[in-house]
């Protein structure tokens, strides 16, 4: 077994869910491997990585908004906001989900479902460019 790694730098032009499956299949395609596993990791504390579906927009918006219930933005609850008010909140998001997700390879897909989407949960409100390693297991060489 071998493994190759693959950098990507994705822009995130504002809070949300952004769909960075493509991105991934691109790297992927890049790297030759047909039967493996994609083990994916965010380099970033306030930003987080999810499996999600990727068909109906109207369910990003409802995690985004109960991201927002959960989490408030009340600066005054928070000692750490160098950054703003969005600092400390988007810390939390970031601890209650991943940040790095593992993805089968076979036949040279990544083995998502019908409905799923790999996603970069931006929890920021201002642009940022998020960087990402993809560290890709290749089953077939030794």
């Amino acid at each position: 077994m071998t493994s190759k790694r693959i950098k990507l730098n994705i822009s995130a032009p504002s809070r949300g869910l952004h769909e960075i499956t493509s991105e991934l299949i691109g790297g992927l395609k890049l790297t030759g491997v047909t039967n493996g596993l994609m083990s994916i990791f965010i380099q970033h504390t306030s930003a987080s990585l999810l499996i999600q579906e990727n068909a109906d927009p109207s369910v990003l918006e409802d995690l985004e908004s109960w991201a927002k219930a959960l989490v408030k933005e009340d600066s005054s609850l928070y000692r750490h906001r160098s950054e703003g008010k969005d600092d400390m909140p988007a810390h939390i998001k970031s601890a209650l989900t991943a940040t790095n997700l593992n993805i089968p390879i076979e036949e040279g897909r990544l083995m998502l479902g019908t409905w799923q989407g790999v996603f970069l949960w931006e929890h920021r409100d201002t642009p940022r460019v998020r960087h990402l390693i993809a560290t890709i297991l290749d089953f077939e060489q030794d």
